[in-house]
């Protein structure tokens, strides 16, 4: 680490922002500048500024800060517009082109999983959810595979939070119901959508992730029921966890 003194104000912002994006859990600023080193009031400082607008967050009005949603957006922003998207588009395509339906990579965002790329079937009938679109955590393949991925309290607490409204017979309104299921994905390393969004579409998602295991994105394949059955779904597993393996590669460049 340079001399702290010599570190631009800009730069030290940033610096506090990269310590808590490779944090698995919330820090306090003083566990923040344990890694930096950086004159103590500085950090309480930037900290409170950066929480100000938007950037952290502090769960439950605690003293240790998360990272906020223009922070995530920002991440979620960059990763998309980089040039690895195209790579990452790519690869939709080719498990597109192999399962025969529609694929998707979704973000989580405040409200649900955010489509942030897609690659349509060919099919003359298919289901129309575009790039942009905003689908329920509790009753989408890629909003589950996202919820089993953290931890059990904070499953539990985003459970507890969420609004399991039923928009289908077959959604899971009850908390525990749910819980069990994420419990199950967890171990299973991918989630269903058994008709449980829309009546007559099935789904299935794994997730992407980070070097160090973390979620970074739902990698979905959705199509209707008179084509693919729920044995057909799992069928395609393992293409999606392939894929998925490449996109963490293309995105985070490991060898």
């Amino acid at each position: 680490m340079p001399d702290s003194d010599r570190i631009p104000t800009n730069l030290r912002t940033l610096l506090i922002l990269e310590v808590l994006g490779k944090s698995d859990q919330p820090m306090t600023a003083t566990q923040i500048n344990e890694q930096l080193g950086l004159p103590k009031q500085t950090v309480h400082r930037l900290c409170v500024t950066l929480e100000e607008n938007g950037f952290l967050t502090r769960p439950g009005n605690s003293k240790k800060y998360q990272v906020g949603r223009r922070l995530r957006d920002l991440g979620s922003g960059l990763l998309h517009n980089s040039r690895d998207h195209v790579a990452r588009h790519q690869i939709l395509k080719e498990v597109a082109d192999s399962i025969g339906e529609t694929v998707n990579y979704a973000v989580p965002g405040n409200e649900g999983m955010n489509y942030l790329d897609r690659v349509e079937t060919d099919w003359p009938f298919r289901i129309q959810l575009p790039i942009g679109t905003s689908v329920p955590f509790h009753c989408t393949a890629s909003g589950k595979v996202f919820l089993a991925s953290l931890t059990r309290k904070k499953r539990e607490t985003l459970v507890a939070s969420i609004y399991l409204r039923s928009m289908t017979r077959h959604t899971h309104s009850d908390p525990q119901a749910l819980l069990d299921e994420l419990n199950k994905i967890r171990g299973q390393g991918y989630s269903l959508d058994q008709e449980e969004f829309l009546e007559g579409m099935v789904a299935i998602a794994v997730p992407v992730v980070d070097p160090r295991g973390r979620f970074v994105a739902g990698l979905a394949c959705h199509g209707p029921t008179q084509r693919m059955s729920l044995a057909e779904v799992i069928e395609g597993k393992d293409v999606l966890l392939s894929a998925a393996a490449k996109i963490s590669n293309v995105l985070f460049q490991q060898e």
